[in-house]
Order: C-alpha cells, then structure tokens, then sequence
C-alpha cells in the first residue's frame, strides 16, 4: 500500500468514526464528546473516560487506545483488523465504547 492509499483509507475510517459519534449522540444519551486534532480523535465520556484513536502513517496503522488497552490495525484490503487477534476496528471500538458509555454503541465503517 503507498502512503496515499494509506492517507485515503485511514481518514475515511476517522470520519466514520465522527459520523458514528454524531449518530449515537441523536440516538442515544451517551453524549459523546469527540474531539479531532489532525490523525487523532479522542472520545470523551460522561464518566471522563476516553477512547483514542489515532494514526500511526510510518507504519500505515490505526492505533486504538482504551481501558482494556491498545490495539494496532492495519488495513488487510478491506478493512482494518487488529494485528494480533484479527478483529476488525469497528467492532473492537463499538466494544470498547460501549464498556465506557454503559450502554449499548455501535461503530460502523460506511
């Protein structure tokens, strides 16, 4: 994969990210504060907790850090997975969300 095709892929799964928070603050009272600052987005909940993920471009990665700890994806042609279990990004987000929120969150890539 060239840097380009990272750059495209990796900021087309942080604006899902951003389109998802926007849906599940309509949706529900999880009232998640994302904040974007370039390859970075940090999730904030109602109970301060965070969720961050960001870009890794060096190594053409999306790092995910949360409570349970930190996930590494790479982009495997059609979708992010963890680079030791295999999960895919969405679903490791949606379950680490939805730990933090005390809810029920799904993440979905479009």
């Amino acid at each position: 994969m060239t840097d380009a095709q990272y750059l495209d892929l990796a900021e087309s799964a942080l604006a899902a990210i951003e389109r998802c928070c926007d849906k599940i603050n309509e949706d529900t009272d999880a009232d998640i504060d994302n904040q974007r600052v370039g390859g970075m987005i940090t999730l904030t909940f109602a109970n301060r907790s965070q969720v961050v993920v960001n870009l890794q471009p060096p190594l053409h990665e999306i790092w995910l850090a949360a409570r349970t700890g930190g996930y590494h994806f790479r982009h495997d042609g059609q979708r992010w997975v963890d680079t030791r279990t295999g999960e895919e990004l969405f679903g490791r987000l949606s379950q680490e969300c939805s730990l933090q929120a005390g809810q029920a969150l799904h993440f979905v890539a479009d």
